[in-house]
Formats: C-alpha cells, sequence, structure tokens
C-alpha cells in the first residue's frame, strides 16, 4: 500500500522521466513505454539499505535502482477501451508484496466499455490506477521527484469494478467504485466483504479543479473485521501558465475492535507548488503532515504513535522533450526517534537526497 528527492553532498542521483506523446492513429492499439531510474543518499545511513517503513516509493537507499519501469498496451476505439502493462522495480516490489504470483507484476489491466450511446458513460473493470489522491506512481505525472507520505500511505492502486459518467460539458466527474479492497488485487483471506468508493470531479474552469474520493470497506478477514471510512479532498489549481498549486487533505477512521463503537483517527495534509522557470527547467515545492496516534496505517512503535512533518525541494531539467533529469532534497522530522540510523541509536531526523533520469515513450 496504498494513492507517492535527495542530494547530499557528494550524492549523484540518477532518475530518467521520459515523457513520449504519440499522436493518434487510426491503429486502435497503442505500444508505450517508461522507466524511472534513481540513486538516493539517507543521511541516517540505515543498514539495511532502506528508506523508513512509511516509504513505498523510491525506498532503496545508497544504491542505483530502478523505482518503476512498465511496458504498456492500450486499445482505444469510440466504445471499447483497454489497458495492460506489466511492470518491474523496486516500487513495485514494495506496494505488490502480498499479491501472489504473477499479480506483482500487473500495474494496470482493465478493461472499458461505453454503456449508453448518447451518454459518455463508461463501465471499467480490472486492476485500475488509484481514484485517491493527486499523486501517481508514475514520477513524470507528478510535480516532485518523491511522493508525499499521504501518497504513500492511501492506495496507488486498486481492483474492482467503477462506473463514471462525465457531463457534457466536461465541468462534471462522477465515479462509484466496487472494490476488492484497501490497496488489493486479490482479496484477504476469509474477507467476504465488499468495499466502495465514490470520486467527485469538478472542473468550473480550464485552470482550476476541485476533487472528491472515498473508501468504505473493511479490508481484513470477516472474523477480525474492522470498518473504514477514508475521505480524500483535494484542489489543482494553474495560477498562471508558469506557476501551479495542489493541495490536499486526507483523514480516515478504522474501528477500534471488531464491533466496537470506537474508532481511530489519522489524517495528512500536504501542499505543493510548481514554477516552470524556462521551457526545460521547472522547480517545485512541498510541505506536508501526517498524524496517526493510534497507528492504523503507519505503525511507530511509539507510544505517541505517528506524527511526522516533511519539506521538500525540487529541480526538473528536461534533456529532451521525453527525457527528464531530476533533483530532490527532503528533510522529515517526527515527534519522536523513529528513523534508524546505521547503529543501533534512531533519530528524530531524517534527511535525504535523491537524483533520478525519468523516460516515457
Amino acid at each position: 500500500m496504498n494513492t507517492k528527492i535527495s542530494l547530499a553532498a557528494m550524492t549523484l542521483c540518477f532518475s530518467a522521466i521520459a515523457f513520449s506523446q504519440e499522436e493518434k492513429s487510426t491503429n486502435p492499439l497503442t505500444i508505450s513505454g517508461y522507466a524511472e531510474t534513481y540513486f538516493q543518499y539517507d543521511a541516517n545511513n540505515p543498514d539495511n539499505n532502506s528508506r523508513p517503513g512509511f516509504i513505498y516509493s523510491h525506498n532503496r537507499n545508497n544504491e542505483v535502482s530502478l523505482n518503476l519501469g512498465f511496458v504498456k498496451a492500450n486499445y482505444e476505439t469510440e466504445n471499447v477501451r483497454a489497458n495492460l502493462a506489466i511492470a518491474a522495480g523496486s516500487y513495485m516490489n514494495a506496494n505488490y508484496a502480498v499479491e501472489p504470483g504473477v499479480l506483482k507484476n500487473i500495474y494496470e489491466a482493465n478493461v472499458s466499455f461505453k454503456v449508453a450511446k448518447n451518454h459518455n458513460l463508461w463501465l471499467t473493470a480490472g486492476i485500475m490506477p488509484s481514484h485517491i489522491g493527486y499523486e501517481s506512481a508514475v514520477g513524470a505525472d507528478c510535480f516532485t521527484l518523491t511522493r508525499s507520505i499521504m501518497a504513500e500511505n492511501s492506495p496507488y492502486f486498486e481492483a474492482g469494478a467503477k462506473i463514471t459518467y462525465i457531463s457534457p460539458s466536461g465541468q462534471w466527474e462522477l465515479t462509484g467504485l466496487y472494490l476488492n479492497g484497501w490497496q488489493r488485487i486479490q482479496k484477504v483471506d476469509g474477507n467476504t466483504t465488499p468495499s466502495f468508493g465514490h470520486q467527485i470531479v469538478y472542473r468550473p474552469s480550464s485552470n482550476f479543479s476541485i476533487n472528491s474520493s472515498s473508501f468504505l470497506g473493511n479490508d481484513k478477514a470477516d472474523n477480525v473485521r474492522q470498518k473504514r471510512y477514508f475521505h480524500d479532498l483535494y484542489f489543482d489549481y494553474d495560477i498562471t501558465t508558469k506557476v501551479k498549486v495542489l493541495a490536499g487533505f486526507d483523514i480516515g477512521w478504522e474501528q477500534d475492535a471488531p464491533q466496537s463503537d470506537d474508532y481511530n483517527k489519522w489524517y495528512g495534509t500536504s501542499i505543493m507548488a510548481q514554477l516552470m522557470a524556462t521551457d526545460k527547467l521547472n522547480f517545485a515545492v512541498r510541505g506536508e503532515y501526517y498524524q496517526d496516534k493510534k497507528g492504523v496505517i503507519i505503525s511507530s512503535g511509539n507510544p505517541n504513535g505517528f506524527e511526522t512533518y516533511g519539506f521538500s525541494l525540487n529541480a526538473d531539467y528536461k534533456i529532451t522533450s521525453n527525457l527528464m533529469w531530476r533533483t530532490e532534497i527532503k528533510n522529515y522530522s517526527s515527534k519522536d526517534d523513529i528513523f534508524a540510523k546505521n547503529t543501533a541509536e534512531v533519530s528524530n531526523n531524517s534527511f535525504s537526497i535523491v537524483t533520478a533520469l525519468a523516460i516515457k515513450f
């Protein structure tokens, strides 16, 4: 799990981002791909060469690694759409760890058909990108190289079925979802209950949108069922053609125990801004906060639970139209000592630098 960039003194990070936009042709089948490699330096230098346990993307330290690479086939006609993407990388290893067999490498696999001839109404089933949050697994589509704590700890992907309606004006997009669980392809053994979600997107103008998404369900076996309710709210605003802002807030509740009337709460918020300085050079900044006192999503092992602030600076340089070099400097500051160091010690601070190359083709 689920909806997520540092460079220290003598650290070099290489991440390749290639954005290849192919023009539509009469052929309904399109083959594309993506690859993002990175090198990361964590000042705590943990012995296991891994970033903190709540990090699932760009989570390897002190090594050149592939975060995400996939090859995708897309089929699209007027009434039918289909996507199949096979992937590998440290992102896949971390996020798909509980999935069995070949499901560990299925980034996307879904089929859609148009339900109504005269309305933009589609039914989709399969493995899909998450409907929650404004950060995806594809770094090239995000303001910053790494993902926020919010994105890392809400679903990146989901499996199930959804029905989506887009109004004739394009201002409203309404989606209802039936899901296998909280970032699950295969259901938890012993779980016979469905999960549900919604998404409402309102675009009053070409430079502003607001999104509301939810998850309702149980992600455990029936005999230990704990209801979970989660909501994500964010807005996307292009202040000018060169300055963009994204801001979001997540909040969730889960039953303290089966059949309990008491609920444990967690929440997070982040805001990020991007400045397109030139046609080739972009800068971005992110501030964030996440609290999970009862360890529902992030277990810290401390009586006070998890409470962390984060701040990052990002720079992107387009080497070519489809290849980008990215670098991010990031710092986490926690209320308690939760970050492992290269000794038996722990720290309340985590400073990292990561650089990457990303390419879409």
